[in-house]
């Protein structure tokens, strides 16, 4: 469904990038870390069990475990974005529901959050700004999550975001480098968000299908890869589907295979795609993939779809989740980290 509205402000129109796609291109940032684990690095006997090295959603920590308790793992991740959306109470709830979704990704629950905000405070007002607050609350309450207060700067351009602490089960994690060969490969959400919403800020058209689908949590799509026993999953954002299932089949040692043919797309993205509406970090993230990737004759579109760059897209998860469709699957370790057929 596709509708136009008319807005008082364009939030869009105040920002270089949007959502996800804003983000630093993925060649570029394995360069900056390179070399910055140091000796906060996971080791066998740190607490520390996911840190930098496996390029997983969000960092993880033990905890002490109580005398008769069962231990338990802090969740630590941040997330922030230019607006995505004309609405600031819609980009407010997408930008929360990415954040959170870095704990979720790690097979956590999200406890505490707080808030993220950079805002022009002599272009914008701060009614705007309430609005994005109040969308982050709204999604934060639906997840249980409590809001505790926060950050803000003025800047000149506007972003907001969360950061936010989770607790998981440090035996039952979902991580990046636990994939295996033999494992199928479920999305629970479609593709096509990035160039929906490249299209949104270019004409102002209004995608209710990918509003809903950003604002959604991936809160029901972790716990049932839990109950399912998965243990590898990553969330699609704006590295794209490529992007992302790169850097898992790089920690776990396999390859990836994607079944092109039964990756689901958003209503609209394929005519986005071929009437222009492509971002920049979308293409970069093909770029970046592209040596690692033996693409066999899929098309140029489907290609960008592909690495299209996501805002609050759902879990890829190394395992069966029921309702989701399989997209893939992981096999040994070949010449290519990635196959598509």
């Amino acid at each position: 469904m596709t509708t136009t509205r008319e807005t008082p402000l364009r939030l869009t129109q105040f920002a270089h990038g949007g959502g996800c796609a804003c983000k630093i291109p993925p060649g570029e940032l394995e360069d900056v870390l390179s070399g910055l684990a140091g000796p906060t690095t996971a080791t066998s006997d740190s607490p520390l069990l996911v840190g930098l090295a496996t390029g997983d959603d969000a960092a993880v920590v033990t905890l002490p475990a109580p005398a008769g308790g069962p231990a338990q793992a802090v969740v630590s991740t941040a997330d922030f974005f230019t607006p995505v959306v004309d609405d600031p109470y819609d980009w407010g709830r997408i930008a929360a529901a990415n954040a959170l979704s870095d704990v979720y990704a790690m097979g956590g629950r999200p406890v505490l959050a707080v808030n993220l905000l950079a805002w022009p405070r002599d272009v914008l007002p701060f009614d705007l700004a309430r609005e994005v607050l109040r969308g982050g609350l709204d999604i934060a309450a639906e997840a249980g999550c409590h809001v505790g207060g926060g950050h803000s700067v003025d800047d000149p351009e506007p972003k907001y975001g969360m950061a936010v602490t989770g607790l998981a089960d440090p035996a039952r994690l979902l991580r990046n480098d636990a994939g295996r060969p033999g494992v199928p490969l479920s999305l629970t959400k479609p593709l096509g968000l990035g160039v929906l919403n490249n299209r949104h800020k270019a004409t102002g058209e209004r995608f209710e299908q990918a509003v809903a689908t950003m604002a959604a949590l991936n809160r029901d799509a972790s716990a049932a890869a839990l109950a399912a026993g998965a243990t590898c999953a990553t969330d699609i954002t704006g590295f794209g589907l490529l992007g992302h299932l790169h850097k898992l089949a790089r920690a776990s040692g396999v390859t990836a295979v994607v079944d092109t043919a039964a990756v689901p797309y958003l209503d609209g993205a394929r005519e986005a795609v071929r009437d222009g509406y492509v971002s920049g970090g979308t293409r970069r993230n093909l770029e970046w993939v592209a040596p690692f990737t033996d693409f066999g004759d899929t098309d140029p579109a489907t290609r960008l779809l592909l690495a299209d760059a996501q805002t609050s897209g759902g879990l890829l998860v190394a395992g069966e989740v029921p309702g989701a469709p399989v997209v893939g699957e992981l096999v040994p370790r070949g010449e290519h980290s990635l196959i598509l057929r």
